[in-house]
């Protein structure tokens, strides 16, 4: 191959990679690449509701960052079902009303109620098992949704973090779960 030809093919060659990096960054692959090598991914079975007060709702991202495409929004109050978390991105599907699909959204436009009717309340676990009680929070009161494990929410409530088991999550916003 003459020199010529092999300059060609290197920059032929360069304009390819740079095309693949530019198809990454603006598809949220390289995001969601990103996403799942800094934070430990945790699959999750709860649902919670939308507390974004926006005027056009919770944005639903591509990815687990700002960075990310916006697919969505999804309006205050609606019920989601949070299938992963990773930081303080929630993958969530299954949203009530608004967008349909699934995607991402920041964790701390979540939250969900306290169930534990006819009680007098709940208990706060220290950690994603019937562990050390550290809080007992009255039936139907509303809680900030930090994030989860499985079936277990982790929440915070009067500045006390802890994890409620499934049985006494309330993930809708307009009714009492009961």
């Amino acid at each position: 191959m003459t020199k010529k030809g092999k300059n060609s093919a290197n920059k032929l060659a360069f304009a390819l990679g740079l095309s693949c990096i530019s198809i990454m960054l603006n598809s949220g692959i390289a995001n969601q690449i990103a996403l799942a090598k800094s934070t430990n991914l945790q699959k999750c079975d709860i649902f919670a509701y939308v507390t974004d007060t926006g005027l056009r709702g919770l944005n639903v991202r591509s990815g687990g960052s700002t960075k990310n495409r916006i697919l969505g929004q999804i309006p205050i109050n609606q019920t989601v079902k949070v299938v992963a978390a990773a930081g303080k991105w929630a993958q969530i599907t299954n949203a009530s009303d608004g967008f349909q699909g699934t995607g991402w959204v920041f964790v701390p436009k979540l939250g969900l109620s306290t169930r534990g009717y006819g009680t007098n309340g709940v208990n706060l676990y220290a950690s994603n098992s019937e562990s050390r009680k550290v809080a007992r929070i009255r039936a139907n009161t509303p809680v900030k949704l930090l994030s989860c494990q499985g079936d277990w929410a982790q929440v915070e409530y009067q500045g006390i973090k802890g994890w409620l088991k499934k049985e006494d999550q309330c993930g809708a916003a307009l009714t009492s779960c009961s």
